[in-house]
């Protein structure tokens, strides 16, 4: 039986991983506060490529700080101006808005879900350490299995 559940365990934090991709998601691991409580630190987000004209108020969405240094940032829309091809964004936690409208070019998607504090979890297990520690779960249940049909 404990054998069973770290085998599912893995393949389950896998599929995490996985799966998303596959549906055709990005996964980030937030590493900042900014938006607070909505999104804590340590979090997975999914984003899906949605339109930046369909994006609307109160949406979260996750672009680059600078097409240069690829940083990610992830806040709410507080305007988007279609006309222009630009957002004024805003982080929860921040006292005013971003000083700097994000213009579509920086855009990602939209946050369609997220796993607070899994996303440190999943960063590991992709690691190659990660890797090896998740196999060694995985043959750990196997002989768990086996050491309990004997």
């Amino acid at each position: 039986m404990a054998g069973t559940a770290l085998i599912v365990a893995v393949i389950v934090l896998c599929s995490l991983l996985v799966l998303p991709g596959v549906l055709g998601f990005h996964m980030y691991h937030v590493l900042s506060g900014s938006m607070e409580p909505a999104i804590p630190v340590g979090s997975l987000l999914y984003v899906k490529d949605v339109p930046p004209e369909d994006v609307e108020e109160e949406d979260i969405i996750a672009f680059y700080s600078s097409l240069e240094d690829g940083g990610i940032i992830t806040h709410r829309v507080t305007e988007n101006h279609v006309v222009s091809g630009t957002f004024d964004t805003k982080g929860d936690a921040n006292d005013g808005e971003d000083p700097t409208p994000v213009p579509y070019d920086n855009y990602i998607g939209l946050v369609v879900g997220k796993l607070p504090y899994m996303g440190k979890l999943l960063t590991v297990m992709t690691t190659f350490y990660g890797k090896i520690a998740a196999a060694c779960v995985v043959a750990l249940g196997a002989l768990l299995n086996f050491i309990g049909k004997r």
